[in-house]
């Protein structure tokens, strides 16, 4: 008797802990994913200021491996083989990158971006940078200027994996 009381405690104890098998609700086909403000979050905090370091310091190699694989900086295809940095040092936008990387960051469907105006408006006419989750891991996504008045090749600026866009190349061993 005592032995089949320790089974059905045991068995009890073992089969709570199983996942139920119900349905999971799935995403409505397109719809925008939308992101909570992520401002309180430590791990957000955490990848924000190794960012703003990587950027205050030029670290490209920091940079790269913070980067989102298909990382946007600029709406059009760019060059063979040009990267986010060489085209950053052309345009002398490190300061405009780093000006950025300090203001509040604010949630924008699916990424965090800066500057809050953007956040507001999809018009907003200067720069703006946007983080995303990726795999569970924060990822530094795109940091764009605004697109061309009437570029219909634009995608949106919330959508960094647009066709159009160039990936970052993989580091050298």
């Amino acid at each position: 008797m005592f032995l089949r009381a320790v089974a059905l405690i045991l068995s009890a104890a073992f089969l709570s802990g199983c996942p139920m098998t119900g349905k999971k609700s799935k995403p409505t086909p397109g719809k925008k994913e939308t992101m909570k403000d992520q401002n309180g979050d430590t791990s957000f905090q955490a990848f924000l200021g190794r960012l703003r370091k990587a950027v205050e310091t030029k670290d490209r190699v920091v940079l790269a491996s913070m980067m989102a694989p298909d990382f946007g900086y600029r709406w059009d295809r760019g060059p063979e083989g040009e990267t986010p940095f060489a085209y950053w040092d052309r345009n002398k936008l490190w300061g405009t990158l780093a000006a950025l990387m300090r203001e509040n960051w604010g949630p924008h469907e699916g990424f965090m971006v800066v500057p809050p105006q953007f956040a507001q408006s999809d018009s907003y006419p200067g720069y703006r940078a946007g983080l995303t989750m990726v795999n569970g891991s924060w990822r530094f996504a795109y940091f764009v200027g605004a697109p061309a008045p009437g570029d219909s090749s634009a995608a949106a600026p919330s959508s960094p994996s647009a066709p159009d866009e160039q990936t970052l190349p993989p580091l050298p061993q």
